[in-house]
């Protein structure tokens, strides 16, 4: 199956300054490929060291010019926060000089933190988040964008150079709720899942999905994406001590930067869902729920890493699996040491599992619309 690595500035170690976080998860990039992963990803925030990342295509660029074979995903641009011309024009760039190996993850934003520094209402976010994602998407197409829209209007302006190839089959929405559902399905949107529900409703959505999805397309959706913070170590006391301090911390600075304890997403048009979710925390207490998403994500000794990962994969017919090595505090060693663990001990053995599975393989050159 295709195995991808994601790359997050997260600055959760204490005493470490954001250079030192940088350096260290650039070095992971920059061993990603020679280790055989198949793809490159990182995620966009703003504002905090959550994650340490403005702008997933600069980060990708400076790494299609340091690979030559690895595909270059986000995960996700945030689209509301971004004039949707430089997004296309960005994406379009990007695809040309790596050939053909951008795969296109995008999402509508959560963190009331972002969108007060962007001075943006969140209200409005799903309604960009559509409009936005129909003109880049017809642009990545056609190699113009124009749009005439509720809140976006853009006189048509062309694409130079347009992107490589055609992006059916490798664009991805992080999250679809059934209000943009038909949308993103009419769009040819594949689903990115970021562990955040149970895995039951998880399950169920994706069928959902792909059930629309073929009612509207009249083909198949393309495989989902699994997006996983990955904790692992040989040795089984060390595998568990691991999950408990980073999968556990990175759920808790989950909590922290989205603000899901905030009665403030009550009154967000469009974040009904978030709202709820308060109720359910405030009812059951923080530290379990913060339990719940740490327990979400996959960890354990190597075996136990390839059978959560298979049965995973499986379950949602998934293309593939994206893996956060270092996150929830790791210093710079601890993150190589997970790295350097799965890339000997798991990866090896996903790559010779169900080989057929794998995430958007790019179009040949000269199919573009």
């Amino acid at each position: 199956m295709h195995v991808g690595i994601g790359v997050f500035f997260q600055g959760l170690e204490p005493g470490r300054d954001d250079h030192g976080v940088l350096r260290d998860q650039l070095a992971l990039a920059d061993a990603a490929e020679g280790a055989g992963f198949g793809s490159i990803w990182t995620a966009e925030h703003h504002f905090t060291r959550y994650q340490m990342m403005p702008n997933p295509a600069q980060f990708l660029t400076y790494m299609a010019g340091r690979t030559t074979r690895a595909r270059l995903g986000t995960m996700v641009m945030v689209l509301p926060w971004h004039d949707p011309v430089r997004v296309a024009e960005e994406i379009a760039w990007l695809d040309s000089v790596s050939g053909g190996r951008v795969v296109l993850g995008l999402g509508r934003g959560l963190g009331s933190v972002e969108f007060d520094g962007f001075r943006l209402d969140m209200g409005e976010s799903r309604t960009r988040f559509v409009e936005y994602a129909t003109a880049i998407s017809e642009s990545l197409e056609t190699g113009a964008i124009e749009h005439d829209g509720t809140l976006y209007r853009q006189p048509r302006a062309e694409l130079h150079p347009p992107a490589f190839t055609t992006f059916r089959g490798r664009t991805y929405a992080s999250a679809v709720s059934p209000e943009s559902a038909k949308i993103m399905a009419t769009l040819g949107f594949g689903l990115m899942l970021i562990a955040q529900k149970p895995w039951e409703t998880t399950l169920q959505e994706t069928n959902d999905y792909r059930e629309l999805y073929r009612e509207v397309q009249r083909e198949e959706p393309p495989a989902p994406v699994l997006v996983n913070f990955t904790t692992v170590d040989r040795d089984p006391g060390r595998a568990r001590e691991m999950h408990e301090r980073f999968a556990v911390g990175y759920a808790r600075s989950t909590i922290d930067h989205y603000e899901f304890t905030n009665p403030r997403l009550e009154h967000v048009n469009g974040y009904e869902y978030y709202a709820g979710l308060r109720r359910n925390i405030e009812k059951h207490g923080l530290a379990r729920f913060n339990r719940f998403l740490a327990d979400l994500q996959i960890g354990g000794t190597p075996d136990e890493v390839v059978d959560a990962t298979v049965d995973r994969v499986r379950a949602l017919g998934a293309g593939g699996v994206v893996n956060v090595l270092g996150f929830g505090g790791m210093t710079g060693e601890e993150s190589r040491h997970t790295f350097e663990t799965y890339a000997r001990d798991v990866l090896p053995r996903l790559a010779a599992i169900d080989p057929e599975r794998d995430i958007c393989a790019p179009a040949p050159a000269g199919q573009h619309a």
